[in-house]
């Protein structure tokens, strides 16, 4: 796998490299692009990444009532391995309440090339807490060990920051990760900067005197120095779970926020919606690339960012999931909620979740301003047949969903995180989106716990179909039934890795 390409530094030198699972090593200088000409046969090797075989997933407990902290779990997704589909390793965390969220890696893809760095230690920022955790993977992938712990209270005074998502590894070989607010659960978007080898914290990255008024995930570009972050809402008003009343008051991100990635300032602010909630953020993978994609959670909307002649950024939509009329929930529209999105390192095909509408689409973004619908498969959600919603007014769907059901397992919850196999040919799910709101929206899931699915991706025409042999049952922990979010691939995948 990656690890075994040491020889490049971390991470592979293109994505289309990533893509086929190759690097190239030998004595002749590191990510040169081709073998020298004069170079002796015996000193080349092509190694070839095989496919996914385990993958590191958070656990969490928090909201369950079962006073458990959370944790790592360690699956194994390799076919051939007696254990397939099953947790092999739990690493429980030395705090309760942590609400583990996102996770990332201490180096990347944006080091290739630095024989210096290895891809050995995830970094886990608490999401309540504050907490970050640091992971040794290294030492044995499959018994991940607990490296170091930063504190909250560190996190708070160097950085005044709290409330922590995204974490990305710099090509500088620093760890940057994201936060929603201030300690005391305002909204404030900035970032807390650590050293990439002692992990202790060196301070915020963003200067100047600007802040966007909410944070979430972020992505970077130097290329076009650019960084451009998203905002979700305030967390104090996050924290109890999704308030109609918070609707329309400003508690809710609208905003893409665009910093200059050389001096670390907030330069623009790019209206997407009221109340749209722009969560996930993805660059089209290719470094040269002016142009990616985010996922509008409450619009329930997919747009398209692009900088502009002038030099500016602009963002326009380019898919709209239409909310469904029902009766027996929240409110008399149900909106798809888009939670999640990425992009196939080749930069064909977008993925998004529906987490209550209960489906996860494939789009074709070789026209990246119309994307083209080619694969959907329904694997929970809220509009099921038989249970409390009834949907009284459908501009998709002439019938409601069949309930989901896989080895026997009726599925609670939606589909929420998704993570694709680097060959673009898997692609693996989990329904737990954040506990609160987990607890609210599908009580089930916190009485049955979440699981974990793959699907099978056609990459030639596009389309989806479950793997029903796969099932992780996270319902089935020693510790009772838990909460599964984001997956993590050992040698980088699709959603941690940027190339510049």
């Amino acid at each position: 796998n990656a690890a075994q390409c040491g020889a490049c530094g971390p991470g592979y030198a293109s994505p289309l490299d990533a893509m086929k699972g190759e690097c190239t090593a030998w004595g002749f200088g590191c990510g040169n692009p081709a073998v020298p000409a004069d170079a002796d046969a015996t000193n080349v090797s092509i190694l070839k990444g095989p496919r996914e075989e385990i993958v590191y997933v958070p656990c969490i407990y928090r909201n369950t009532g079962r006073g458990k902290p959370d944790f790592l779990a360690t699956v194994d997704v390799d076919p051939k391995s007696p254990h397939y589909s099953q947790v092999i390793h739990r690493l429980p965390m030395p705090n309760l309440g942590d609400e583990l969220h996102h996770s990332g890696w201490n180096t990347c893809s944006s080091c290739f090339g630095d024989t210096t760095k290895k891809r050995n230690r995830l970094i886990l920022p608490s999401l309540i807490s504050s907490r970050i955790y640091v992971v040794d993977v290294g030492t044995d992938p499959r018994a991940p060990r607990l490296f170091k712990v930063v504190n909250p209270e560190d996190v708070f005074w160097q950085c005044d920051l709290g409330y922590l998502h995204t974490s990305h590894c710099l090509g500088s070989g620093e760890v940057m990760i994201s936060t929603l607010g201030d300690p005391a659960g305002n909204g404030k978007g900035g970032f807390v900067l650590l050293d990439g080898e002692t992990f202790d914290i060196k301070g915020n990255w963003e200067m100047g005197d600007k802040n966007p008024p909410m944070g979430y995930d972020f992505w970077y570009q130097p290329r076009h120095n650019v960084l451009i972050s998203t905002e979700w809402g305030i967390p104090k008003f996050l924290g109890y779970g999704f308030n109609p009343n918070d609707l329309k008051k400003g508690r809710y991100g609208r905003r893409l926020n665009v910093w200059d990635w050389t001096t670390h300032t907030y330069i623009q602010a790019i209206d997407v919606g009221e109340d749209a909630a722009p969560l996930e953020i993805r660059f089209l993978h290719n470094p040269d690339a002016a142009e990616g994609f985010v996922g509008c959670t409450i619009s329930s909307a997919i747009h398209r960012f692009y900088k502009t002649e002038r030099g500016d950024w602009a963002a326009e939509k380019v898919i709209q999931v239409p909310s469904k009329k029902v009766e027996g929930w929240l409110l008399p529209d149900m909106p798809s909620f888009i939670t999640d999105i990425l992009i196939s390192l080749d930069d064909r095909f977008l993925y998004l979740s529906n987490w209550l509408h209960g489906d996860v689409r494939q789009y074709d973004i070789s026209d990246t301003r119309r994307p083209k619908l080619v694969g959907q498969v329904f694997v929970g959600g809220s509009i099921s047949k038989g249970g409390p919603v009834v949907v009284l007014k459908d501009e998709e769907l002439q019938c409601q969903p069949e309930p989901f059901v896989i080895q026997g397992k009726k599925v609670a919850g939606g589909p929420q995180m998704i993570q694709l196999s680097l060959d673009g040919k898997r692609l693996y799910v989990t329904t737990s989106l954040y506990s609160a709101w987990d607890r609210q929206f599908y009580p089930d899931l916190i009485r049955d716990g979440s699981v974990m699915l793959q699907i099978n991706v056609d990459t030639e025409k596009g389309g989806l179909s479950v793997n029903h042999d796969f099932l992780v049952d996270f319902g089935k922990e020693p510790g009772g039934p838990c909460m599964a979010h984001e997956m993590r691939y050992p040698g980088g995948d699709c959603t941690s890795d940027i190339w510049v």
